[in-house]
C-alpha cells in the first residue's frame, strides 16, 4: 500500500474545505483536497444550494408570468419539457464544477477521488477505485459536510420517498407530494413542485414554520404559500409511512385533536440534516464530539487534537454553507501561522423562496429570552415605490436595537431579493453601526435597500416617506 506525507490534508471539497484548501495553498502549504465524489463542490454544489436556487428561479419566473397577466401581459401556462429543466440545473453546476477544478489545478492543490478514514489520530486510509494508500500529515482540516436526516421509523430506501439530494434530481413531476418538515429545505423545495404542477401538501411537528425566524417575518410567505400549496399542517405529527402500495405512498397523521392519513404519489423528508463523520471512521481517533454529534471545536476552528481542525456542517449549527467557507479560510491561515479566528459577530439566515425571507443578528425571540432590552422599527415595503413597481408590497424591512445604545443588534427582511439586502444589516452588525449611521447612509432611488435606511429612520423619528404620530417625530 502506497504511503504519502503532506503538509495540510482536507477531507470534503465542498464551500469549506476548497476554501480551506486554496487558502493553504496560496499561503505556501503542500495541499491534499480528498473527495469521494468526483465532482469537487461538496453538497452545496452539486446536491443543494445551487442547484436548488436553479430550480427556484425557474419557480420564481413561472409566479411572475402569471402576476402579469394582471398588468396585461399574458404568457399562457407553461410547457414544462422536464428534460431540458434537469440538463439547465446539470449545467450550472458543471460549470461552477469546472470553475473549481481549473482553480485547484493552478494553485497546485493535489485531489483524489475516494473515502477516507482515520486509522489513527495521525494517519488517514483513502480507497479509491484503483487502490488504497495512507496518507500522513502535518495538519489536517475536516470538512465532510452534513447529509439528510430521516425519520426513525423509515428504515428502507424507496425511490418515491425522497430526500434534499434526490428531490433535485428531477426524475418525475409528481401529481402529489408530501413535504415532511417546514425548515428552509422544505419550503423552497415545497415552492418549486407546487410551481412545476405538483399538489403540495406540507406538514410541520412544530406550531410554525421557519421556527427560526420571528413569525412577522414568515408570515407573508405562508400567505403566498397557502395559496401556491393544497395544504399546510403545522403542530402535527407523521407516525406511519406506508410504502406496501405500487401507485401511492399512504401517510398517517396526527395532531392533537386528529388523526387522518392520506395517499400521495411522493414524499420528501426534510427533517434536518447530521453531521458525516461515521464514514471517516472518527471513532478511530481521539477527536471530541458534543453530546449532539458534533466536533467540538475552539475559535480558532482546532480540536482537542492539535494538528486536526474541523469546519462547516460538522462543527456544528448553523449548517450553512457561508459559515463554512469562513471556517475553512480561518483554519488554513491559523495552520499557516497568521493570527486568525472565527470572531464574526452574526451569520445572516435565507430562505430563498418568493418571496425571500432573510435575517441576522438577534431575533425578537431571542432578544425576549436572553433578556436584551430592544426597540423595533419596521418599514413597510407597501411605502417602497420599487416594492410597489415590481409588486413586492407584501414585505417589509425590520431592524432591531439596543436600547441604551442604539446599536443595531438584529434585523430581518420580507420580499423580493431579501437574501441580498441583508448583508447591509449584517455590515451594520459588524461595524456597530447605530440607527443614525443607517440613517444618515444614503441609498440609490427608487431601490428596496431605501427601505433599511427607511426603517431606522422610523426608528429615529426623521422619516417622510412615512407618516408618524407628532410624539414619534425627532427635531
Amino acid at each position: 500500500m502506497d504511503k504519502k506525507h503532506f503538509q495540510v490534508v482536507v477531507i470534503g471539497s465542498g464551500p469549506g474545505g476548497y476554501a480551506a484548501a486554496f487558502r493553504a495553498s496560496d499561503l505556501g502549504k503542500e495541499v491534499l483536497l480528498i473527495d469521494r465524489d468526483s465532482n469537487l463542490g461538496g453538497v452545496c454544489l452539486n446536491r443543494g444550494c445551487i442547484p436548488s436556487k436553479s430550480l427556484l428561479h425557474i419557480s420564481k419566473v413561472i409566479q411572475e408570468a402569471h402576476k402579469l397577466e394582471q398588468a396585461g401581459v399574458s404568457f399562457g401556462s407553461p410547457v414544462i419539457d422536464l428534460k431540458k429543466v434537469r440538463d439547465h440545473k446539470n449545467n450550472i453546476v458543471k460549470k461552477l464544477n469546472v470553475g473549481i477544478e481549473q482553480m485547484a489545478k493552478a494553485r497546485g492543490v493535489k485531489t483524489i477521488q475516494g473515502l477516507a478514514s482515520f486509522q489513527s489520530n495521525n494517519e488517514i486510509k483513502v480507497e479509491t477505485d484503483k487502490n488504497s494508500m495512507l496518507i500522513t500529515f502535518d495538519n489536517c482540516i475536516l470538512a465532510t459536510g452534513s447529509s439528510s436526516s430521516n425519520l426513525p421509523f423509515l428504515k428502507e430506501e424507496h425511490p418515491k420517498i425522497l430526500t434534499s439530494k434526490t428531490a433535485l434530481d428531477l426524475k418525475e413531476i409528481p401529481e402529489t407530494m408530501l413535504i415532511v418538515g417546514g425548515g428552509i429545505i422544505g419550503l423552497e423545495l415545497g415552492q418549486v413542485f407546487s410551481s412545476l404542477g405538483t399538489k403540495v401538501d406540507l406538514v410541520e411537528f412544530l406550531p410554525s414554520l421557519a421556527s427560526g425566524a420571528d413569525q412577522d417575518l414568515i408570515k407573508p410567505l405562508q400567505r403566498v404559500l397557502k395559496k401556491q400549496f393544497r395544504s399546510i399542517m403545522t403542530s402535527t405529527k407523521v407516525v406511519e409511512v406506508d410504502t406496501s402500495y405500487e401507485d401511492k405512498i399512504i401517510v398517517v397523521f396526527e395532531s392533537e385533536s386528529t388523526k387522518q392519513k392520506k395517499p400521495y404519489q411522493s414524499v420528501l423528508v426534510a427533517v434536518g440534516r447530521k453531521p458525516n463523520l461515521e464514514k471517516i471512521k472518527i471513532s478511530n481517533t481521539d477527536i471530541e464530539i458534543n453530546e449532539r454529534g458534533f466536533v467540538v471545536v475552539d475559535e480558532q476552528q482546532r480540536t482537542n487534537i492539535e494538528n486536526i481542525f474541523a469546519i462547516g456542517d460538522i462543527s456544528g449549527n448553523p449548517m450553512l454553507a457561508h459559515k463554512a467557507t469562513h471556517e475553512g479560510k480561518v483554519a488554513a491561515e491559523v495552520i499557516c501561522g497568521l493570527p486568525s479566528a472565527f470572531d464574526n459577530r452574526e451569520i445572516p439566515s435565507v430562505i430563498y423562496t418568493d418571496p425571500e425571507v432573510a435575517w441576522v443578528g438577534k431575533t425578537e425571540g431571542e432578544a425576549k429570552k436572553e433578556g436584551i432590552e430592544y426597540e423595533k422599527a419596521e418599514f413597510p415595503w407597501a411605502a417602497s415605490g420599487r416594492a410597489i413597481s415590481i409588486e413586492s408590497t407584501q414585505g417589509k424591512t425590520k431592524l432591531l436595537f439596543n436600547k441604551k445604545t442604539k446599536r443595531i443588534i438584529g434585523g430581518g427582511i420580507v420580499g423580493t431579493g431579501a437574501g441580498d439586502l441583508i448583508t447591509e444589516i449584517t455590515l451594520g452588525i459588524e461595524l456597530g453601526a447605530d440607527a443614525e449611521d443607517i440613517g444618515l447612509t444614503i441609498h440609490p432611488h427608487p431601490t428596496t435597500s431605501e427601505t433599511i435606511s427607511g426603517a431606522a429612520e422610523v426608528f429615529e423619528g426623521t422619516v417622510t416617506d412615512l407618516h408618524l404620530p407628532k410624539k414619534q417625530r425627532s427635531l
